[in-house]
């Protein structure tokens, strides 16, 4: 078993989850940083910034080589335009229209600090939605499910019901990308579940 304690730079309970399906023993210390999109950065550019600034935030609060440190950071793409999660009501219903009957790219960074630099990776995937009623939407809005999602919906949720198709990585939409965070870890010294086995 690796020494090195593990960090999780975040305080979302679905990237907790995911990384406990891991069998990834960590600690969590959410990053407080400022989440703002420069002007006329890319949405592939942006999201892996945050999570490289997410780790480094963290990871100045821990010394190495005995800590390292996680961070992810996801967005919902269309029109090259990056869904956050929704300010309030008329926001959620925004997004939910505009995503309706279309297909979208949801993109996850993760990156690892560790005692040998900054490793990342980036998983995009395209999920097609299927055409959504005003009604259905507002139906959705009203519970507390869109809040705290990028997109305003939760694909492991009542979310999951308007996904018509999905190309790619299911638990990079949900926020931590599993094959990818895996490979991560264990290149990085860092034990799961699955280090007794043959990759």
């Amino acid at each position: 078993m690796s020494a090195t304690r593990l960090i999780l730079a975040s305080a979302s309970p679905r990237r907790r989850e995911l990384l406990e399906q891991l069998g990834v023993r960590f600690t969590c210390d959410p990053a407080h940083i400022d989440e703002s999109r420069h002007a006329d950065e890319s949405p592939f550019d942006y999201v892996q910034r945050m999570a490289h600034e997410k780790a480094l935030a963290v990871a100045s609060r821990y010394p190495v080589p005995g800590h390292a440190v996680l961070a992810a950071d996801t967005s919902v793409v269309i029109d090259d335009t990056v869904l956050g999660k929704p300010r309030d009501r008329v926001d959620a219903l925004g997004m939910l229209a505009r995503l309706s009957g279309r297909t979208h790219t949801v993109f996850t960074a993760v990156s690892l600090w560790s005692a040998t630099g900054m490793h990342c990776e980036l998983v995009e995937t395209q999920v097609q939605f299927m055409l959504l009623s005003r009604d259905i939407c507002e139906h959705y809005v009203s519970t507390e499910e869109p809040w705290d999602k990028a997109g305003a919906y939760a694909i492991q949720g009542l979310g999951g019901a308007f996904v018509r198709s999905l190309r790619g990585s299911y638990s990079c939409v949900v926020g931590l990308p599993l094959s990818e965070t895996w490979q991560l870890l264990s290149a990085n010294g860092i034990a799961t579940a699955l280090s007794t086995a043959s990759a």
